[in-house]
C-alpha cells in the first residue's frame, strides 16, 4: 500500500496539468478530484475508473480479485466496440467468500483462477484488479502475479487500484501507471516506421474511431496503438516506438502521455475528433508532429488535400439540415473533451449554445469554450436536477445533449434529448460522425411525439374531482363517473 500511496501522490502533482501547477503545496496534496462519498455509487470509484481504461484492451482476460459483487462494474453500460477478439467481454472473478477471507485462502484462490484462465482461454495477458476487500485484508497481488507469470508463461499484470483510494478519475490515471510499469515497453516491434502514432484516451465508443482511422490510413499514418479503444495487448506493449501521439481525453490519461514523452521522446498534443474543424485540426496536428520527428514534409500537403476534400463533402451533406436547425438552442450537459468540441461543432451549423457543463474539463478545455462562446455565463460546473428541469420546462433550450443519468429530466420537461455519452448507439467522431450527430439532433427535435405530449390532456380543461360542475346545483364531480368523459356524458368531468 505504500507504493500505491506514492503513486496517488504523484498523480496529485501532475506537472502537465495547468490546474495543478497553479495550486499551492497544501492544496495540491488534496488531489484533483473529490473523494467518493461512502455508500454512494454514482460517479464510480477508483477501481471502476481503472477498469474503464483497461478493459477495452480486447485480447486480455480481466480478472477481478474480489467478492462477486465487485465484478458488476459499469463497462457493460459503455458502447466500446472491438474489431476482433471478444475475450474482454467475458467476466472473470475470484468470487471470494467469507470463508476464503477468514481462512486466508484468497491468494491461493487467485493463483488457481489464473491457472484456469490460462488453460481454458490462452489470453495474450491477464490483468488482475485489486478491490477494497482484497486490499484491506492485505493480499499481495503483485507477488502472486509475478509468480503466475513465471509459472504459466503469460504476462500477468497487477492493477492495484482498490475503490476506496479515490474517485473514478484517479482510477483512470492509476490504470495508466499500471500500463507504464508493467506493459508499455515490454515488446520490441520489428516494423517501426516514421509515420507511427499513438491515440491516447480514445475508447472507440460505438465504433467511432473506425470513422477516423480510414482518414489516417489514406495519409499513410499507422496507428500503432489506440489506448484503450479496440486495442490489443501487443500493440500497447510496443507503443513506446511510436513517433507522435494525440491525447483525446486529457483528464483520464494525461500522466500516460507525459511520461511516454519523457521516457521515449514521443511528443503529444491534445485534440478532438468531434466536429469538422476539430477533426481537421487534429489531422494537421498529427502531421506536424510527425514532420518534427523527421517525416517527409510532403505529408503536410497530403493532409491539406484530404482535409479540403472531406470538408467539402461534409459541408454539402450538412446543408440539408441547416434550414431545420439554424437558431435552435442546445444545452450540453456532458463535460470533458465534449464540453468544447461539441460547442464549436454545433455552432458551425448555426445552432445556439445556451449552456455547456465544464465538469471534468481541464483549464485548457475551459479556455477553448471561452474563445468560442465569448460568454462565460453559458459555462456551468454542475447543475442540480431541479435547475436543469426548470431551464428545460421554461423552454430555454430546444434540446439537451447529455448522458443517460439526466435523460429523464429532459423527458419529464417534455424536451427532446440525445445521448452523447458512453451509452450511445451512434458514432459521432470525424467528418461522417459529425453528419450523423446533426442527423440525430434533427430527428430528435422534429420528432412528432413532442407536439403530442405537450398538448394538454383531455381532462385538464374540465373541473377537478370535488369541484362544482357548471349548470348544476349540488352535483360535484366524483370518482364514480370516470368513463363519462369518453362517453360524452354531458356535465360530468374528472381529473
Amino acid at each position: 500500500m505504500s507504493l500505491l500511496a506514492a503513486k496517488i501522490q504523484e498523480t496529485f502533482v501532475e506537472p502537465a496539468c495547468e490546474r495543478n501547477r497553479r495550486k499551492d503545496a497544501d492544496t495540491r496534496k488534496k488531489g484533483c478530484s473529490k473523494p467518493p462519498t461512502p455508500g454512494a455509487a454514482a460517479g464510480g470509484c477508483a477501481f471502476d475508473g481503472a477498469k474503464i481504461v483497461l478493459q477495452p484492451i480486447t485480447d486480455v482476460a480481466h480478472l477481478v480479485h474480489a467478492p462477486l459483487a465487485c465484478e458488476g462494474n459499469s463497462w457493460d453500460n459503455r458502447g466500446a466496440a472491438s474489431s476482433g477478439a471478444t475475450l474482454w467481454r467475458t467476466s472473470f472473478t475470484t468470487d471470494l467468500t467469507e470463508l476464503d477471507i477468514v481462512m486466508g485462502l484468497s491468494e491461493r484462490k487467485l493463483f488457481q483462477a489464473l491457472r484456469q484462465i490460462k488453460e481454458a482461454y490462452a489470453p495474450s495477458a491477464i490483468f488482475v484488479y485489486a478491490t477494497c476487500v482484497t486490499a484491506l485484508i492485505g493480499d499481495d497481488i503483485e507477488a502472486v502475479c509475478k509468480r503466475a507469470a513465471e509459472k504459466f508463461g503469460v504476462p500477468v499484470v497487477p492493477v492495484n487500484v482498490p475503490g476506496f483510494v479515490g474517485s473514478k478519475n484517479l482510477g483512470n490515471k492509476l490504470a495508466g501507471e499500471a500500463l507504464l510499469d508493467h506493459v508499455i515497453g515490454t515488446v520490441e516491434p520489428d516494423d517501426v516506421g516514421p509515420y507511427d502514432i499513438n491515440i491516447l484516451g480514445e475508447f472507440n465508443l460505438s465504433g467511432e474511431f473506425w470513422l477516423v482511422k480510414p482518414l489516417l490510413d489514406r495519409l499513410g499514418i499507422r496507428v500503432r496503438a489506440c489506448i484503450p479503444g479496440d486495442a490489443r495487448y501487443r500493440d500497447v506493449a510496443s507503443s513506446h516506438r511510436a513517433q507522435a501521439a494525440m491525447l483525446v481525453c486529457s483528464t483520464a490519461l494525461i500522466n500516460l502521455a507525459r511520461k511516454m514523452e519523457e521516457r521515449w521522446q514521443i511528443p503529444f498534443f491534445e485534440g478532438s475528433f468531434y466536429g469538422i474543424t476539430a477533426t481537421s485540426e487534429a489531422l494537421r496536428g498529427i502531421a506536424e508532429l510527425l514532420v518534427k520527428k523527421g517525416a517527409d514534409q510532403e505529408i503536410l500537403k497530403r493532409t491539406e488535400t484530404l482535409i479540403a476534400k472531406e470538408e467539402a463533402i461534409a459541408w454539402k451533406r450538412l446543408e440539408t439540415f441547416r434550414p431545420r436547425l439554424e437558431g435552435k438552442r442546445v444545452l450540453i450537459n456532458s463535460g470533458g473533451v465534449k464540453s468544447w468540441s461539441l460547442v464549436h461543432a454545433l455552432m458551425e451549423i448555426g445552432m445556439e449554445i445556451v449552456g455547456t457543463s465544464v465538469k471534468k474539463s481541464t483549464v485548457e478545455d475551459k479556455e477553448r469554450i471561452k474563445q468560442v462562446l465569448k460568454d462565460e455565463q453559458h459555462m456551468f460546473e454542475s447543475m442540480a436536477p431541479r435547475e436543469l428541469y426548470a431551464m428545460l420546462s421554461e423552454h430555454k433550450a430546444d434540446i439537451m445533449l447529455s448522458g443517460g443519468r439526466t435523460q429523464f429530466i429532459a423527458l419529464k420537461a417534455k424536451t427532446p434529448w440525445l445521448d452523447i455519452n458512453q451509452e450511445r448507439h451512434h458514432p459521432y467522431a470525424g467528418y461522417d460522425g459529425m453528419v450523423e450527430l446533426v442527423r440525430q439532433i434533427d430527428l430528435a427535435i422534429h420528432n412528432p411525439v413532442w407536439s403530442e405530449v405537450r398538448e394538454p390532456a383531455p381532462w385538464e380543461d374540465g373541473p377537478c374531482v370535488g369541484e362544482r360542475l357548471p349548470g348544476t346545483h349540488n352535483e360535484t364531480a366524483s370518482v364514480a363517473p370516470l368513463n363519462a368523459l369518453w362517453h360524452d356524458a354531458g356535465d360530468f368531468a374528472e381529473c
